[in-house]
Formats: C-alpha cells, structure tokens, sequence
C-alpha cells in the first residue's frame, strides 16, 4: 500500500526561507519550523531560515560550535569541501560582525542573465582567501537544509518523497524558473511543483476564509496582490466573478521582473550611514559596506516597527588590529528613516507619472536594481500595462452598459482594483503599508479594501499547502492558466523583429498547443537553436498569429536547443518537424520538435542558461540580391573540385565580394553569418596556397566577429575550434601568423573559458621569450614570422575576458613590466587597459581583475606621459571606468586623478563622462576597446553590473 503523503509548501526567499505543511489526510496547515544554528554551539527551531550563508576562515569557529543534529551534507560544506559553512540565523549574524563572508540575495542573482548563474561568484566582491559558490549551489544549500531538518523531524517520510510545492516569483522569466529547479535538483528534490508566489499569499487568504468566501468578495471584482520582498516587488492582478451563484477567481495579469524589494531599502540606509561617516575613512570597501547593509536592515526593521524607538546608535567596526579603535557609531532618527524609505520608494505620484528613465541602473555588490526605486511609479505602469483587461473586469462591477461618453472617460482613466492584498515583510512595516494603499486610493479616488494578512512573512509557504488542497477539491481554485504569452522569434526577411505566437496567454497547464501551419527543416547531427520572447501584457493572441515584437512589453528569453540525431543506419540528412508546447504540471515552459512523419520521434528544446541569456539572433534583414553570386565566387576560390586560381585572383576575392556585396562596414550580421557558413563548408580547401589560406582566416574572423550575437555561434565557434590544434599550414608566412591571431581575437566574444586558456597557452611563450629590442637572432629567439606578429598576439592577449583573474593579472604584471622598462610598443598600455578594464566587453563581472590590483596598474599609466602616448590615456580610462560596483570601482581619488588628467589633455568628454558616471561606450570607444567596429546592425547594451550583451536590430 502506498505510503500517504506529507503536503509541503517551500517559500524559498530572498531574505528567509519558510516551510509549511499538511499531514496526510489533514487539511490543517501547520508551519514547520527550521532547526538551525542560532550561536555558537546553539541548535534552536525556528520559523524562518534566513536565507544567507557565512563562509568562515580556516579555524575561524570551532568545529563542535557549528554541530547540527544531523550529518553535514555536501551542499552546506563550503566549495571546495573543506571549512563547513553556516546557514541562518547564527549565519545573519556573523555577516554583521565579519565583512566580505556572507553570501545574500542568491534568488535575485537567479535572474540576472548577464552572468553566469553557475559560476562561483558569491560573496560578491568577498577577497580571494573566501571560498565561493554559485547563486545555484547558495540556493541548493538551503534547500539541502531543509531536507535535513525534515528528516530528523520526520525520519520516516523523507522530504523528496512528499508532496512538494517550491514558489518563485510570478515576474521569474523561463531561466530563472528552470534555474530554480536545478537548485531543487540537486539538493536532492527532483520532483515538484512550482507556484507562483502572488497567487500563494491570496490562496492562504482563500483558504482561510473558504467558509464565508462569498460574503468577503461580495464587493471586490479586481483583486491586485502587491508582494515585496527583500529582493522583488511581484504583482498580480486577479479578477472575481460571480457567475451562477458561485465565485470565480482568474488571474489576469503578473508584473515584470523588478529587482526592488527591502534589500534596496537597506543599501538605501546603508548609503546614508556610510555619507555621515568621516571623510578621512573613505568610501568603504564592498565587504565593508556589505557588513553595514547587514546592520542597516536590523535598524531598519526597529525603526519601521510600530514601537520603534526616536533614535538608535548603529555601530560599524573596523577592521584587523583596528578593530575596535576604528570602530564609528552613527546615530539613525526613527522620523529620517521612515521618510528616505518611505518617501524614497512609495513617494506619492500622480498615476501619470512615468517611470523614470536613466542611462543606467543602480549596482550594487554587481545586481542591476532598476534605475528608478519609486515602487508607486512602477506599479501606475503596470496597471497601465494591464488596463483593457482590467477595465473589463471593473466594468463588470457596474452590471450596466456604459454610454459611450462614460466609456471614453473610463479609458483615459487609469483602471485601480478595488481590493489590495498585501504580502512580504516589508509590510511588517504599517508605515510602508499605508502609504501604498493611499497613494492607490488618490489614483481611484475612492478608498481600497485591504484584505488582512496578518502574517506576511508566512503567507506564501502556507498558501503553497493550501493551493496542493485545493487541487484536491478542498477549495476554490484560481483560474488563468499561462500569465505570459510565449512567441517564436522569426528570421524571414522583414526588416521588422517578428514573431509567431507559440502559446497564448491563459493556457491551462497540461494542454498543448500545436501550429499545423508551421514546418521546419532541420539537419540531422546539427544543433538547432531557437530564440524567444515572452510577454505579459493582455493583448489575445491566437496560436500561430505573428506579432510585431519591437515594443518594450517583449521580453527576451534564454535561447532553446537540441540536436536532432537520425535513426540509426539511416542516411535521411534532414527530418520534417512542427512545433507542440505546453505549461507543464511543474509550472515551466516545455517546447518538443516533433517529426511530421512519425509523431512518436520528438527532440525537447531546452533552455541554454550559462552566461547571457540575453543574446539575441541578429537582425533580419534580407540577404543582398547578389548574395548567389557571392557564394558562387567563395566556391571558385575555395570549391572542392581542383580549380586553377591563381594568386590574383585569390587576392581580389575580397574586392570582388564587396562589389557584389556592397562595402564590407556595411555588412549586417545575417549577411556576414551566412558568408561565414560558406566558408566554413570549405574550411579544407584553405591550405592550398599561402595566399587561400591567408584569405580565409581573414574572411571567416571578420564574418564571425565579435563571436556572439547570433543564435548559432555557439556552434560556429565549435566549428572553428576544431581548427585551433593543427593550426596553420604556412608557418613560415608572417602575414599568415598575423591573420590567424586576429581570427581568433575576432572571434573572442564567443570562445569558452577552456579554449581561451588553451589560446594563452600558445601565445605566452613567444610573446615573452621575444628578446627587447633585439636587433640579432639568438638561439632562443622565435621563429621570425611568429615575431613579426607580436602586435596581433598582444591584441588577442588582451581580448581573452573569460580567461582566470589569476592568469590575467599574471599577463599584466608581466606586460606592465615591459613597459616599464621600454621594451613594449604603446600598444601594450592599451592591452593593459584592456585586460584591467572595469567593465568587461563581454565576459562575466566575476572575471574582472580586482580594484587593488587595477590601482597599482594604474599608477604607471600615471607616471606615463599621456600626450606622447595616447593609447595610456584610454587605458587609464578603461581602467577608472565606473560601473557602480563597488567591488570593482576604484577609489575616487584615483578616478579623481585620471579626470584631472583627461582635462589637462583636452581628451575626448565621453572619456571623463565613463568615469563621472555608468554609460556605454560610443561607437568610437567602442572600436578602440574591440580594436575594430563591430559588425552593422550589432551594439553593445551596458547592463549595469554585468557583461555587455550583444543584440540584434539597427544600432
């Protein structure tokens, strides 16, 4: 007989993590609370498990102080499985007291695509002596906590065995949602269900008013659910309808992913104690300052309280053999507090009033927070965002026909839901609540009703075992399936980004969708890649319908790929399929490939979500009527049959192409994409002659630069990386070493971390054994025509962004040692700039090299003179360059330096503006930094925090 099953509900948050439960055959939800470490040596259970990490030094706390009352599992052991880590309470607190060891806020690093999410990045900024973990394996280690205070509670109905419900935020877009899972996964919980955590919070309201349910909804018609939490502010709309007697519940509508919740109240706080500091202390250091931020949020909860007290002294110590006598008190007056957090994120607008709109975000320990914090002002957008539906749904309240003057009044009328139901601990906060509920009354000018929810903090991991019971009939359900629609980004030569809708909006979960109408080809043995987009406004669409998706509502997903491999002894080259998708039971989106011929063969497409997931496919453009022509030219060149060709000819393909073609600059990405497709297909013929060879490695790196921004470079770039181990074939031609170096340069933006160390590997030696100057061979010498192409190793050198900080400061140190002793060509203060550059081009943030060692570059760059050597002044920029985190920023008296500098110059403003404040390189800059232009049609997009992402459509 099969075993009955545990409920449990699973609020994995930014700030804590809640579990909530029901025994088999109850319906009574109970709160589960979490054995952890509250002091040293101190087991206790509580009902919130912060959701942080402490990573302490080596010998830092004793072994028996950190004892659980169960075995430690891999997941709560640091990275590299020696100290033990500690989690909770006990965890919270060492981060106030040691800076730099905590890590935080792994959830919202779970939705930001612009790094690698499975890198060990966190503690952000924390020195290199602490061990560091993934946003995934932070968020795996609670849950393995979790399943380990569960199984000393409950030793015979293991966790993973039960009736599991994981919540996320209904803003997580696919990637961070499939992210989510893993973490579940490999903390051991495979098998769950996701919910969104909005609805949560109104199914533990429902459920526990399941009784009278009629009664408390008989005046609401639109419900909207406001959840901030310590790191999202996540809003839904709901709307209720009695039809036959019988209440009716449909989420219409879900906010996009905003990065603002108490968190940023903190780093609010945190800043305003770090202004009152002394001037002589500086701008604190990012362990520093993340040690305040940890302070600051206990002072903001004391101050926020209904009792707080008129003041209170916060204490920031200071470090090493300093400790105490560097130690500064700062005094907080509960009145500032309440009005820089109330008035700074819930300020009184008019609905009106637009976000406002910055030329970047807000960085802080390398998370891109939106520019704007006015939580009002984003909310009045997204009822904007979502007015027809409802209006439809407000309008329905009335019961009558509007005459058609009332109706053109209604829509210049921002529609307001009638109810709110607040969630998240900020709301513990009244003062926070009320001026939300009012500022939406002034917009409706009439009050709301507030739906009590007296415990916020729990709400969701309640609401999680309410909503499993009513999938049991215990209940009332909310309806309306899919909250975003879901569309296919097409390539089919509009000059306009399009798309085919995929699956619409409010699609129940389980039912798929299939498009008859749309066939594709794809080759066997080949990847195929797809891009998509979502969105969540409330226009219906209809399976199939092409859509325009150039408006900001379109959100980019992660790309979706397969490899689609043939029957086995069979010689079919390519398969037929059609598209069929679904919302799954789990709650994430799930696209097959499925074979026109035979329905029983279909590929799952997954989610790609290491590094960007913003890469977009390029623009979509037609190819140029002549492109035939143009193939046919690569083909008389490079064909597989024996041509005679002479040198010549081989020299004035490039010319011939641009006649075809039009100027190469002009080359937009499809075009220079399906030039290099053709070349790769005749990859061999290359080695036919200095001259073929010569040719091709020049054609296919500036085809394929800068290595990312179409949806199959990935597989291009391992394409091409099947040419690194033989190299080239005429090893005693000069410009043939030169062109191989600047292909795999231009290609850079698209090669793995291990490819760009195995390229290092090839370039140091050469690079360091060439003699200064040296006028005569010697016997260790390099072969001359390696050499003579010390200026294009250099450039590749210095492009390798993914490669380990420790091999880049190594490539630096070394480099600012030539130059120093003049044995280096100004171009080497270029590559210096650009492997110490703040702001990387296109790798992750992780892998910049530190503030400290930045400096001490820079201070050579100082004592260079910037008007004889210009490229040291754009390095010196690079290097100064500001982004807003301060684990990367240097000092402002350094900066402060540079721009006294640049002015002395007369250096170009955009030079002093990258310092002064965090923008994108303009297109001149933008050359220097790549050592060329990119290609038409392809810019850079700054996310602040982040690497740059690489986007289709007109620059």
């Amino acid at each position: 007989m099969k075993q009955q099953q545990y409920i449990v509900g699973i609020d994995l948050g930014t700030s804590n993590t809640v579990v909530a439960y029901a025994a088999p055959c109850s319906r009574k939800v109970e709160l589960f609370e979490i054995e952890q470490l509250v002091a040293a040596g101190e087991v206790a259970a509580r009902p919130l498990l912060p959701s942080v990490r402490f990573h302490p030094a080596a010998g830092e706390i004793s072994p028996g102080d950190l004892q659980l009352p169960w075995p430690v599992d891999a997941a709560e052991t640091s990275r590299d499985g020696g100290e033990p880590v500690v989690t909770g309470r006990f965890a919270l607190d060492l981060g106030t007291q040691v800076p730099g060891r905590l890590v935080t806020s792994a959830k919202s690093w779970l939705s930001h695509a612009a790094v690698d999410r499975m890198a060990p990045i966190l503690p952000w900024g924390a020195a290199d002596d602490v061990a560091k973990v993934s946003p995934v394996t932070a968020s795996a280690s609670y849950l393995a906590h979790l399943r380990a205070a569960w199984l000393h509670r409950f030793p015979n109905a293991p966790l993973e065995q039960q009736q599991l419900i994981l919540t996320v935020p209904a803003s997580f877009d696919e990637g961070a949602r499939a992210l989510t899972l893993e973490a579940a996964r490999q903390a051991g919980l495979a098998k769950l269900r996701l919910l969104e955590e909005p609805q949560a919070a109104f199914y533990d309201w429902l459920f526990r008013h399941q009784q009278n349910l009629a009664d408390e909804l008989a005046e609401t018609r639109l419900l909207m659910v406001c959840d901030i939490g310590g790191g999202t502010t996540d809003l839904t709309l709901i709307q209720v309808a009695i039809k036959d007697g019988e209440t009716e519940l449909t989420r219409i509508g879900v906010g996009d992913h905003l990065m603002l919740g108490g968190d940023n109240m903190d780093l609010a706080l945190a800043h305003l104690v770090e202004s009152r500091l002394p001037a002589g202390d500086g701008r604190l250091s990012a362990a520093r300052f993340s040690q305040l931020t940890a302070r600051c949020r206990a002072a903001k909860e004391q101050l926020l309280a209904a009792d707080a007290p008129a003041s209170l002294l916060l204490t920031l110590l200071g470090s090493g053999s300093r400790l105490i006598g560097s130690a500064r008190t700062i005094e907080l007056q509960r009145d500032e507090v309440r009005q820089l957090l109330v008035d700074g994120f819930l300020p009184r607008v008019t609905a009106d009033q637009p976000v406002q709109q910055r030329r970047a975000a807000i960085v802080e320990f390398g998370l891109p927070y939106p520019a704007d914090p006015a939580i009002t002002r984003h909310l009045a957008a997204f009822l904007k965002r979502h007015a027809q539906a409802a209006r439809r749904a407000l309008a329905e309240q009335r019961g009558e026909q509007q005459q058609e003057g009332d109706a053109a009044d209604d829509r210049q009328r921002l529609p307001v839901p009638d109810t709110l139901l607040f969630n998240g601990g900020v709301f513990r906060a009244e003062a926070l609540a009320e001026r939300l509920q009012s500022t939406l009354g002034d917009w409706r000018e009439a009050p709301l009703r507030l739906l009590r929810n007296d415990h916020p903090d729990i709400a969701v991991a309640r609401g999680a075992v309410a909503y499993a019971l009513v999938r049991q009939g215990h209940g009332r359900r909310i309806g309306g399936g899919s909250a975003r629609s879901y569309f296919l980004v097409l390539d089919d030569g509009s000059r306009e980004r399009r798309g085919i809708c995929i699956l619409p909006r409010g699609i129940e979960e389980g039912h798929e969708i299939h498009l008859p109408d749309r066939a594709f080809s794809l080759r066997l043995g080949q990847p195929v890649r797809f891009h998509l987009a979502s969105s969540v406004a409330d226009t219906a669409y209809l399976p199939g319908e092409m859509a325009a998706l150039d408006d900001e509502e379109f959100v980019r997903l992660p790309p979706i790929a397969t490899v689609v491999q043939g029957l086995a002894g069979s010689s079919q080259r390519e398969v037929r399929v059609r598209l069929i998708t679904a919302i799954t039971e789990v709650g994430s989106l799930e696209i097959h490939c499925v074979s026109i011929d035979d329905a029983a063969r279909r590929w799952l497409l997954e989610f790609q979500l290491r590094g960007d997931g913003s890469t977009a496919s390029a623009s979509s453009e037609v190819l140029p009527p002549r492109f035939a022509d143009a193939v046919k030219a690569i083909e008389h060149i490079f064909g597989g049959r024996s041509q005679a060709v002479d040198g010549k000819e081989v020299r004035h393909l490039r010319g011939h192409l641009e006649h075809l073609l039009g100027k190469r600059e002009d080359w937009e990405m499809p075009l220079l994409r399906a030039l290099f497709d053709a070349l790769l297909q005749r990859a061999r013929r290359r080695r036919r002659s200095p001259e073929h060879e010569r040719l091709w490695l020049n054609l296919a790196g500036y085809c394929l630069r800068p290595g990312l921004g179409d949806a199959l470079d990935d597989w291009r770039i391992e394409q091409l990386s099947e040419l690194l181990a033989p190299g080239i074939q005429y090893v005693g031609e000069s410009q043939n070493w030169s062109e191989w170096w600047t292909l795999w340069r231009r290609a850079a933006g698209g090669l793995p971390q291990a490819t760009q160390e195995t390229l290092l590997a090839e370039l140091l030696p050469p690079l360091q054994s060439e003699p200064a100057k040296a006028t005569v061979k010697t016997r260790n010498r390099q072969p001359a025509p390696i050499a003579g192409s010390h200026d294009d190793m250099l450039r590749l050198a210095a492009s390798l962004e993914r490669l380990p900080v420790e091999r880049k400061i190594e490539v630096g140190d070394w480099l600012l040692d030539r130059l120093r002793r003049s044995a280096e060509k100004p171009l080497g203060w270029w590559a210096l700039g650009r492997i110490g550059a703040r702001q990387a081009l296109y790798g992750s943030a992780h892998q910049v090299v530190p503030a400290d060692v930045a400096g001490r570059w820079l201070e050579a760059l100082l004592a260079v003179d910037w008007k004889k050597v210009e490229p040291a002044a754009f390095a010196a920029t690079q290097i100064t360059r500001l982004t807003g985190d301060r684990s990367r920023d240097l000092p402002d008296t350094l900066r402060e330096a540079v721009l006294d500098r640049l002015a002395a110059i007369n250096a170009s403003p955009g030079w002093s503006e990258q310092i002064r404040t965090a923008v994108a390189l303009d297109k001149a800059d933008e050359r220097r930094a790549f050592g060329e232009a990119l290609p038409a049609g392809l810019r850079l997009v700054t996310e602040a925090g982040s690497a740059l992402a690489a986007r289709g459509g007109a620059s």
